[in-house]
């Protein structure tokens, strides 16, 4: 269950966001921890363009039929290695990809989402709440069922591969583990 952010993620005209920086975890840590004590499993930020921008330490993705979208690094993302990853893999398993901005209409209406990262690996955002109207109480702030509120299909099919693949299971991505023997 995901909370839909108020606050703006850094913009790239403000500080290069295509690096890993301090000044990211420091807003990502803040936000992140206000989402979790207020019970929601992560935050969601979007760009000063109001599209959605990204999770604290996490890319978002959604799906539509048999297309994964990804936003573009000037949505004010890191483009994670984990993103390019699940892209590639979803090509290889028949999905279209698109990389274009995702509006939070987008999110909110999609078939499928998920956050993707080095720790999230694949994590399914079933639900998301909308806390951006800093007027509203949190009582009154509206939530949102991501498809039929459970994770979708396609989310699970790549979460599963993609923890076979880290984990040395498929041969043909073994290119991109590096093995270490005692």
């Amino acid at each position: 269950h995901a909370l839909l952010l108020p606050q703006k993620r850094l913009h790239p005209s403000q500080i290069n966001a295509s690096v890993k920086i301090g000044g990211l975890y420091v807003q990502s840590n803040v936000f992140a921890t206000e989402a979790r004590k207020r019970g929601f499993d992560e935050a969601i930020f979007l760009n000063l363009e109001d599209r959605v921008s990204e999770g604290p330490g996490e890319n978002i993705i959604i799906i539509n039929g048999d297309t994964l979208r990804t936003n573009d690094r000037s949505e004010s993302v890191l483009e994670g290695i984990t993103r390019t990853s699940i892209l590639e893999i979803a090509q290889n398993l028949g999905y279209n990809t698109e990389i274009a901005p995702i509006t939070v209409s987008d999110l909110l209406g999609a078939d499928e989402a998920f956050f993707t990262g080095t720790a999230a690996e694949v994590t399914p955002i079933s639900r998301i709440t909308d806390s951006r109207d800093r007027d509203i109480p949190q009582s009154d702030w509206q939530t949102y069922a991501i498809g039929d509120g459970k994770p979708g299909a396609i989310t699970q099919k790549l979460a599963t591969l993609y923890g076979e693949i880290v984990r040395g299971q498929h041969q043909v991505y073994d290119h991109w583990l590096t093995y270490i023997h005692k």
